[in-house]
């Protein structure tokens, strides 16, 4: 019977991994204004949101004021790996438009103004 358990539990994780959401985990921004983080990116109701974990310069990482901020808001998915929702920018301290594009282990994000019209890019790998 232990062993029966064990195994179903291994399953049991086995198939939640298997059926996570691809933006769910933990992504590694680019470096912007001499500083870079980790988000760690979950469902939060019906859309995803990604909370600033750990922070990091050229010293190494350090305690930012950012770390518990949410740089990920409210993202949709809108199918293919696509989702649009907000990002907030801390070295500006502004929220745009925000869409994400989901490819393996490599996130393109998008911050837009005018409706999209104008865009700046990162991109962010999965750690």
């Amino acid at each position: 019977m232990k062993t029966f358990l064990v195994t179903l539990a291994a399953m049991v994780g086995f198939a939640t991994a298997a059926f996570a959401d691809p933006i769910e985990g933990t992504w590694r921004t680019e470096t912007d204004d001499g500083s870079y983080a980790l988000v760690n990116i979950a469902p939060c109701g019906p859309a995803y949101c990604g909370v600033i974990a750990r922070t990091f310069n050229a010293s190494g990482e350090y305690q930012s004021e950012n770390i518990g901020r949410q740089i990920v808001i409210n993202m949709v998915p809108q199918g293919g790996g696509a989702y649009e929702g907000q990002v907030w920018r801390p070295s500006n301290n502004k929220v745009y438009l925000g869409k994400m594009d989901i490819s393996g282990n490599t996130a393109r994000l998008r911050g837009c103004v005018a409706g999209g019209l104008f865009c700046a890019s990162q991109t962010w790998t999965r750690n």
